[in-house]
């Protein structure tokens, strides 16, 4: 057994707290000593013990003199739980290896400095690509302060995302659907444009078991939202953000009576400011959205430069027709050289269809 065999097993148990701990980042931590694993954890929720303290708390034996495996750089502050730093010096853990160094500016570099400073043995780098990967969202989210978005459509082979007389359920399989609730569970928020409250009036919420419903975000711009729909008549139990140019009070009121948060954005191009909303929602701790807006909304998201992320889902069907709906709408970009460039694509096979993820390298801002 060497460091990467005990790294994977960290790994392993760090994403069981997908959904759960965000904005926090995905933790799993392995202790060993005598080759002999004797005490494994995890960062299970927010406000929850640190992956490092868990393990610590769940050894089968003393851990005085183990090695303890982490994919991220313990902690050496106070937050919600105290520095995880301080747990491992107590113990007297003598080798600490760490999967990633952690770009918080309360820690990156400082937790290593703190250990080593302490006699503790210290290896960075172990899987450290594959420690970045499941923490994408917390990377990014902590260096930005605002939500890492992932734009997630369905369509079928010839690139429609509804027939021609507006039918779009259900382009993709079991699979895929299923797949999409899983990644409602793993996400903080949910957004959608309210052309798609309008059209489809959908719950928005994760339909796995244990899972933990987002939070919906509807882009509102003229506060036309029906008080009778789904999202507005369930937002006393799941928390839903609407949107709006709107300043009205009088107007919110109707609104924040079912429920609803108002949130005020200045209107660009029209509509609601979306690089102006990225950072509201990130002052509110929101550390990620799935994107599940129409084609309108898909476009001002790219053209504003807030999408990171493109999931898309390729059903093994053909709809042709003319007035059938493409996923991204908007006026375009003219030019080729415009186009929004993507990267690191990869295909998987889910079921009968297809899901393309990349992630977005360039946008353009037009003004």
């Amino acid at each position: 057994m060497n460091d990467e065999y005990y790294m994977r097993l960290a790994l392993e148990l760090a994403l069981k707290g997908l959904g759960k701990v965000n904005p926090n980042p995905l933790v799993g931590a392995v202790i060993v000593k005598d080759h002999e694993i004797i005490g494994e954890g995890y960062h299970k929720k927010y406000g929850g013990l640190h992956a490092e303290r868990n393990a610590l708390l769940n050894c089968t034996k003393s851990p005085s003199g183990a090695t303890m495996y982490v994919t991220l750089e313990p902690c050496c502050h106070y937050g919600k739980t105290p520095p995880c730093t301080e747990a491992i010096i107590e113990h007297n853990i003598s080798k600490v290896v760490i999967g990633t160094l952690d770009p918080n500016a309360k820690v990156s570099g400082k937790g290593v400095e703190y250990l080593i400073q302490a006699g503790i043995e210290v290896v960075v780098g172990t899987l450290e690509e594959q420690c970045k990967e499941i923490n994408k969202v917390f990377f990014h989210f902590v260096t930005t302060q605002k939500p890492f978005v992932v734009m997630k459509y369905a369509m079928t082979m010839d690139g429609k995302i509804a027939t021609a007389a507006g039918e779009s359920k259900w382009i993709t399989g079991d699979l895929a659907r299923r797949r999409v609730h899983h990644d409602r569970n793993r996400y903080s928020a949910i957004m959608v444009g309210v052309g798609t409250v309008l059209s489809d009036n959908p719950l928005l919420t994760c339909r796995v078991m244990y899972g933990i419903n987002p939070i919906r975000i509807v882009c509102d711009s003229n506060l036309i939202t029906p008080l009778e729909c789904n999202v507005i008549q369930t937002a006393k139990t799941i928390p839903t953000i609407i949107a709006t140019t709107v300043r009205d009070q009088r107007a919110h009121k109707k609104y924040v009576n079912y429920g609803c948060k108002i949130l005020p954005v200045s209107k660009k191009d029209n509509s609601v400011d979306l690089e102006e909303l990225m950072v509201k929602l990130g002052e509110l701790e929101i550390d990620s959205i799935l994107l599940e807006g129409g084609a309108t909304l898909n476009f001002s998201a790219l053209n504003r430069g807030i999408v990171n992320k493109v999931e898309c889902y390729i059903a093994p069907k053909i709809f042709g027709g003319h007035g059938a709906k493409t996923p991204v709408g908007g006026v375009g970009f003219p030019k080729i050289s415009e186009a929004v460039q993507l990267k690191h694509s990869k295909i998987i096979n889910v079921g009968d269809d297809f899901l393309i993820e990349s992630e977005v390298e360039a946008t353009c801002l037009q003004e």
